[in-house]
């Protein structure tokens, strides 16, 4: 797993944790953004660079 996936799960956590001791809107914030700013850091790459991302996370899966 990534370093920017347990960073992603860590703030969902966070937010759950969060809907407990502090009011709704908050926590979904949070929630969202966790969600947000890797897909958004995502899009901003150039398409040359998202080929050569998706080429390393395949090599990565098939053992290389």
């Amino acid at each position: 797993m990534s370093p920017h996936m347990k960073f992603g799960i860590a703030g969902i956590i966070i937010g759950l944790i969060l809907f407990i001791a502090l009011p709704w809107q908050i926590p979904v914030i949070i929630i969202a953004l966790a969600i947000a700013i890797p897909a958004i850091a995502y899009r901003m790459l150039d398409p040359s660079q998202r080929r050569r991302l998706r080429r390393a996370r395949s090599r990565k899966q098939l053992g290389r």
